[in-house]
């Protein structure tokens, strides 16, 4: 049975979800277009493919972030994509997963965005956040806060207020 990290912890689920009056086709508009993530995300500066192909399992995007005057970039690869459903890329620069799940309930949709770490934050993760983040579990908990301002922002984009 596996125990559930403390809040605080790096290594713990992250979670922030918000309900959409919109359907889930609408929400997915703008959720695929991963041009579009640096104007949901607080961290996010862009992501770059390095492949063609568009938004599918498989591909590759090398991210770029910032906090305050430190930027550092991530290697992700999308592991799942269902169309008006789901999206999943895992980083491996650190670790984690990103999860964007949608739930249509009655006329709208509950968007759930999720970081799970599947088996643990890497040392490189754990040193650069020590150093240039103000602690590993600090900025998970900045990461977390910056989640729940991203799916607003979603909300915003989408309902368009």
């Amino acid at each position: 049975m596996t125990k559930a990290a403390p809040h605080g912890a790096a290594d713990r689920e992250l979670r922030a979800e918000t309900m959409i009056a919109a359907p889930p086709q609408a929400v997915w508009k703008v959720l695929r277009d991963v041009r579009r993530m640096p104007e949901l995300s607080p961290e996010l500066v862009g992501m770059i493919p390095l492949r063609r192909g568009g938004l599918r399992p498989g591909q590759w995007y090398l991210g770029i972030n910032r906090r305050k005057g430190v930027f550092w970039p991530t290697r992700s690869v999308v592991t799942d994509v269902k169309a008006a459903r789901t999206v999943v890329w895992d980083t491996r620069t650190s670790g984690a997963r990103w999860v964007w799940e949608l739930i249509p309930e009655g006329e709208g949709t509950r968007v759930v965005h999720r970081r799970p770490v599947p088996e643990r934050v890497t040392t490189l993760s754990v040193a650069f956040a020590r150093v240039f983040l103000g602690g590993i579990a600090e900025h998970a908990d900045e990461l977390e806060e910056g989640m729940a301002r991203s799916v607003a922002r979603l909300k915003q984009a989408v309902e368009g207020h």
